[in-house]
């Protein structure tokens, strides 16, 4: 039974492994739009830069652990794409931008990460250390869960999906799946927890993403119908069409067709006029 449960915790960790070797490929369309715009607005770094630390500490809980070389190969590769998303996007990113990033890395990176070695390396041992350890990956793996929040609020406020890639949704929820069996399956529930949570924020991306793709196309496609600003008058005889005439042109033949008319009447009258004259003079010379 031991060796049967086993086989499926290394089948889930394997799967685990694949699915999350995508999910840490799945902003590369993000970083393909950030290299088109040559710039970084609208993007954030923050979700980059906890998803490195957090690949960190699992590859230094793994040390600690017994069994979990699954997790140190997959957090490896996390660690050195990771590190290639943050360098991408300070190499884009203004200054205002590229300043509060190196910030959070000094702080989380360099200062989070080597306070909590020093720490539990002089502090701890054994089997303490490693708890310890796991609890604070319990912890920031939630944190990588919640990092998607900044982009979903992003998606209700302006009502576009522009800034949310599906396809992270997508592998984050699936890999959350995997992970939880592994960790289920290994007993290891600071491995199990955080992506119970990691599963729900990803169905909610999801619908997310779907509600608002929907309300982006119907934009789109009231965008892409033309304005009518005069309505267009089509005049057809039995023979053929005659070419279109807007409102505003119809009204200005109107007017010129009256300017005619009353200039044609004008000289009626003259000539009118100018009879009536003759008629009186022929008149006054019989009498």
């Amino acid at each position: 039974m031991a060796g049967f449960s086993d086989h499926w915790t290394f089948a889930f960790g394997v799967l685990g492994n694949i699915i999350s070797f995508f999910v840490f490929l799945s902003p590369l369309p993000t970083f393909y739009n950030i290299y088109k715009k040559k710039s970084t607005e609208g993007y954030q770094s923050i979700p980059y830069v906890v998803a490195l630390f957090s690949a960190m500490l699992w590859i230094y809980y793994a040390f600690l652990k017994t069994n979990t070389t699954l997790l140190v190969t997959i957090n490896t590769f996390g660690c050195f794409i990771e590190t290639l998303y943050v360098g991408f996007y300070l190499f884009y990113a203004p200054k205002k931008a590229r300043v509060q990033t190196i910030k959070l890395l000094l702080l989380l990176v360099v200062g989070g990460f080597g306070a909590i070695v020093l720490v539990t390396q002089f502090l701890f041992k054994g089997a303490i250390r490693a708890q310890i350890v796991g609890w604070i990956c319990l912890v920031f793996s939630l944190c990588v869960f919640v990092a998607p929040l900044c982009i979903v609020r992003q998606v209700i406020k302006t009502k576009s999906v522009e800034y949310m890639p599906f396809l992270l949704s997508v592998f984050l929820t699936l890999s959350a799946v995997m992970w939880f069996f592994y960790g289920l399956l290994l007993k290891d529930f600071n491995i199990a927890i955080p992506n119970v949570l990691g599963f729900i924020f990803g169905i909610l991306q999801m619908i997310l993403y779907v509600m608002y793709n929907k309300k982006e196309e119907v934009v789109i496609k009231e965008q892409n119908l033309p304005e009518l600003k005069d309505h267009v008058i089509i005049l057809e005889d039995d023979k053929k069409k005659l070419p279109e005439l807007s409102e505003e042109q119809i009204i200005n033949i109107m007017k010129l067709g009256s300017l005619v008319y009353s200039e044609k009447n004008y000289g009626n009258l003259n000539e009118v006029a100018k009879n009536d004259k003759v008629v009186s003079k022929l008149q006054t010379v019989e009498a």
